[in-house]
């Protein structure tokens, strides 16, 4: 039975409740790290037909293919999403646009281009808008869907998020079932700077099958190699989401999300080595036992350092933290490369 087989029938198994298809998934405001500035951002997930590639199967760490409508949303749903979720900006004075569809917002089969074409337009009329950033599957950035967006988009800047997860074809296919190689990547890349795009690339640590040293050094390494073709890298902490492989196994005992500690040390050498290149990562769920986590006494304290590195780029936020645990941490990297398998269960 193949990787893909596994999580496609798990998510057979899943029951979606119907939910109104003018409504997005979610919406909320935060800040960012944008060009050497800490600016307000507004996150909206637009709730679409869903992804491609979670319908035939998907990868092993994604629920949020359960997100997705139950029938394909029309532009005037996807429009009307759009302008409920602008009304959480409302107290900004100038903001920064993320636009997630828990899939690819250039999929002209999640969002049809009379809805991007509006949503688009209605972004470059409003003047606090100063940057856009939309998330998409690799197979998507071509140069006509580059183009679109541009020639809507004419005084406003724009990045397209891609999901890499990591630059080793192995991991990404027998970790991940991904459904795309490095190369893909790279050429997506290319044809994004060829039009003026910027390139945002989310990794992920510490996908399934892979011990806590195995995934540490193969951040460290996607890292460089994705940084040739990255203006932001955001390393997203694997946690353990409703319906996915990931959960399958964590309920067994056969996974345990990743080390904070983990994570402190790939920022420090990576920020070392590539200091001009922002790198943040937010770890969603720190400290739950889905989520990435160290002990109880720590976790909230290195949570908070990790996010206000990713505010600041400077290594001394993450400068000072010490806790008994860091020491069972680096136990884990020695016995979980020979425990067979079998994560180190603290």
């Amino acid at each position: 039975m193949s990787l893909n087989t596994t999580v496609l029938e798990i998510r057979q198994r899943q029951r979606i409740k119907p939910t109104p298809l003018d409504m997005p998934s979610a919406v909320w405001t935060g800040k960012d790290h944008v060009d050497g500035n800490v600016e307000n951002t507004l996150t909206m997930i637009f709730r679409t037909a869903g992804c491609w590639w979670g319908k035939v199967g998907g990868c092993t760490m994604c629920g949020y293919v359960y997100d997705s409508a139950h029938t394909s949303p029309s532009a005037d749903d996807l429009v009307s999403q759009f302008q409920k979720a602008m009304v959480k900006a409302s107290k900004f004075d100038r903001f920064m646009v993320k636009i997630f569809t828990s899939g690819s917002f250039l999929d002209e089969k999640e969002v049809p281009a009379d809805a991007r074409s509006k949503i688009l337009s209605l972004l470059e009329e409003d003047s606090r808008v100063f940057k856009v950033v939309v998330e998409s599957r690799p197979e998507f950035l071509t140069d006509e869907t580059l183009k679109f967006c541009l020639a809507h988009l004419k005084e406003t800047l724009f990045e397209v998020a891609i999901g890499l997860e990591t630059s080793s074809d192995l991991i990404r296919k027998h970790s991940i079932n991904k459904g795309f190689t490095f190369r893909d990547f790279v050429n997506a890349a290319e044809v994004a700077k060829a039009n003026g795009v910027a390139v945002k690339t989310y990794l992920m640590l510490k996908p399934p099958f892979l011990s806590e040293k195995q995934a540490l050094e193969d951040i460290v390494t996607s890292v460089k190699e994705a940084s040739v073709y990255s203006s932001v890298i955001s390393i997203n902490l694997c946690n353990v989401q409703k319906g996915t492989l990931i959960e399958y196994l964590w309920e067994r005992g056969e996974y345990r999300p990743p080390w904070l500690w983990s994570i402190v040390e790939i920022l420090k050498r990576t920020k070392r080595e590539f200091p001009h290149l922002t790198i943040t990562s937010d770890p969603v769920g720190a400290g739950a036992k889905r989520g990435p986590r160290n002990c109880k006494e720590c976790s909230g304290q290195v949570a908070d350092a990790i996010r206000a590195f990713s505010m600041s780029q400077n290594l001394q936020d993450l400068e000072g933290l010490e806790c008994d645990c860091k020491h069972l941490w680096e136990k884990v990297l020695v016995l979980d490369d020979v425990s067979f398998g079998s994560p180190v269960l603290e």
